[in-house]
């Protein structure tokens, strides 16, 4: 299931990198980024490799232990990265060095804290719980950003918020709200709730980060300062005899979690959150259960029914309202 799941991601950038290249451009693959030059096309496909993260994060959970998909996930994002980060790194020092506590901040939160809580809470819960706690994610970063940068949303923006999380709500309970009702937190939905709000600090934080560092060079600090963060974690998980079972569905989920959700996820999600704000960015969260459902209708033959059309309907419906109104 998760090979499957994987072998999507894996065309998707195959058409990305055969996409025509800008000339006038160095790198190969900074040509290819050039081409996702819309914010909210970046945002899409961001929310596309994170539902493939959240359901491999669930299906191979007994075979890679949390700490050790989180710690190996950013490593291969690291290996990727650095041969577009270290060509900018002399010049770029100065601003690195005077925007270290940004850094370090963002590279705990964002690399160090949310996907590791998360995996540590799809080992106790359901994907179902996971993905109606991570639909909260838009709500907590609004509410951050008025707590705390005093930004508000206008009466139309709020409402496209409410009608896409109705959407995502609609999705999860089946259309049914006794279904809800039987949804009972558990420790592993507390380690998610404690995700959400960590990634709802790093997006609104993201505005902070140092101005004229290179997006790839950013990228590699605050990975670096993540796995730095996760290593002794790491080696706490190895000392309890938790080991990862090297089987080709892991190994597999591993690389798709390191190029996709880890490298070219946050790639994506931190140039768009720049060009269009945190709290209209973090509102495509919700299209992750609709990736969830079309993947599994393409892959394992899951016929969509009538609730999953509505909620997808309501999703779209709230991301074209909050995204289309222009603030005064």
């Amino acid at each position: 299931q998760s090979l499957k799941s994987a072998a999507l991601f894996y065309i998707l950038i195959i058409v990305a990198c055969i996409m025509p290249p800008e000339p006038d451009s160095p790198h190969k693959f900074a040509r290819m980024f050039s081409r996702f030059h819309h914010p909210y096309l970046l945002l899409i496909l961001t929310s596309l490799f994170w539902s493939g993260n959240m359901v491999l994060g669930r299906a191979i959970r007994n075979e890679v232990p949390p700490l050790s998909l989180a710690f190996w996930r950013w490593a291969i994002a690291l290996a990727l990265t650095l041969p577009l980060a270290l060509p900018h790194l002399r010049s770029q020092w100065p601003q690195l060095k005077r925007g270290w506590p940004a850094i370090v901040t963002l590279g705990l939160l964002g690399v160090g804290g949310y996907n590791t809580l998360a995996y540590i809470a799809l080992q106790y819960t359901a994907a179902t719980n996971a993905v109606l706690l991570n639909s909260f994610i838009p709500i907590a970063t609004i509410a951050l950003s008025w707590a705390f940068l005093k930004k508000h949303l206008q009466g139309i923006e709020w409402l496209g918020v409410l009608t896409s999380l109705i959407g995502v709500i609609t999705i999860v309970a089946h259309g049914k709200l006794s279904t809800l009702a039987g949804l009972a937190l558990n420790i592993g939905d507390l380690w998610m709730l404690g995700a959400v709000f960590i990634w709802a600090f790093y997006t609104i934080g993201l505005q902070w980060r140092p101005p004229g560092v290179h997006p790839m060079l950013l990228l590699a600090a605050l990975i670096t300062v993540g796995l730095l963060a996760l290593a002794p974690a790491y080696a706490w998980e190895i000392a309890q005899g938790r080991l990862i079972d090297p089987s080709p569905t892991s190994l597999a989920g591993i690389a798709y979690t390191g190029i996709f959700p880890g490298f070219l996820g946050y790639i994506f999600y931190n140039r768009a959150v720049g060009e269009v704000g945190a709290s209209k960015a973090s509102l495509f969260i919700h299209l992750m259960p609709v990736f969830g459902i079309l993947l599994a209708a393409l892959f394992l033959g899951e016929v969509p029914q009538t609730y999953h059309f509505a909620g997808i309907a309501l999703i779209f419906a709230g991301i074209y309202l909050t995204t289309s109104h222009q603030a005064r």
